[in-house]
């Protein structure tokens, strides 16, 4: 798994490329964290490139929602590709989680 950050205006985006499971989720947890202590709370995940989540994944989503909407933000995804869009949907996911088609309307969902 690959993690990157980029601020777009007063949000960011955390591009997420390959797996996440047991063996990655606390490396995305730890990136997560780390925008939400310093204040970035407006976040959007990027899964264009994210291939598969466990439940480890999503706990890992999970946690880092409730933590940003404690402080104000919340998280968004952005560009789910359809196997993880399945597993979101089964899980109860799209119900907690919003979506947007890419990472631009995303980021503009916070403007309004």
């Amino acid at each position: 798994m690959e993690v990157s950050a980029n601020d777009m205006g007063e949000v960011t985006v955390v591009a997420i490329r390959g797996n996440v499971d047991g063996l990655t989720a606390d490396q995305l947890m730890e990136h997560f964290t780390a925008h939400v202590a310093a204040g970035k709370v407006r976040l959007v995940a990027d899964c264009a490139g994210l291939d598969y989540t466990s439940s480890a994944g999503l706990r890992t989503l999970l946690g880092t929602v409730k933590a940003a909407r404690q402080k104000g933000g919340d998280l968004r995804l952005a560009a789910v590709r359809p196997p993880v869009l399945k597993v979101l949907q089964l899980s109860g996911f799209t119900s907690i989680l919003k979506s947007y088609d890419d990472v631009p309307a995303a980021v503009a969902s916070y403007a309004a």
